[in-house]
């Protein structure tokens, strides 16, 4: 089972958020929290992230379009660990990136998760339901 659910956190003053204590386990190996193609910032457990990480092993020269991608993927990606509360420190250009600034949701997006403003997130969720049938009639069976 991958991760699912929603989660409401507040930003400490020191720009650290808890993760939801059901998954802390699934991140003790540690962290790479990276931006998302939309405002949000991915949170990848690092077995995953080393997975994603093998995917874009380009060799030593690599087409522009290979390193451009490469250069948004792994330019924009920060390791983090756990502490003691089950916290992680979001870094400043991540949390300008998703417009993080107090409130926040954490959502499971199956391998990994997302945060995302609260605001922001509420807006997303309002379109996504809008338009969930024609997403669900969109993805094939398998």
């Amino acid at each position: 089972m991958g991760f699912l659910g929603e989660y409401e956190y507040k930003v400490d003053a020191k720009g650290r958020i808890p993760l939801p204590p059901k998954y802390r386990k699934d991140f003790a190996g540690g962290i790479v929290l990276n931006m998302g193609v939309e405002e949000c910032i991915n949170v990848y457990p690092l077995q995953v992230w080393e997975r994603i990480a093998e995917q874009y092993d380009s060799g030593p020269i690599a087409p522009s379009k290979t390193r451009q991608r490469a250069r948004a993927i792994f330019a924009t990606a920060f390791e983090q660990e756990l502490d003691d509360q089950g916290r992680i420190m979001l870094p400043q250009p991540l949390r300008q990136h998703a417009g993080i600034k107090d409130s926040l949701v954490i959502l499971g997006a199956n391998k990994y998760l997302e945060i995302w403003d609260k605001k922001s997130w509420e807006k997303q969720k309002s379109e996504v339901r809008k338009e969930a049938w024609q997403i669900y009639e969109s993805v094939e069976n398998k």
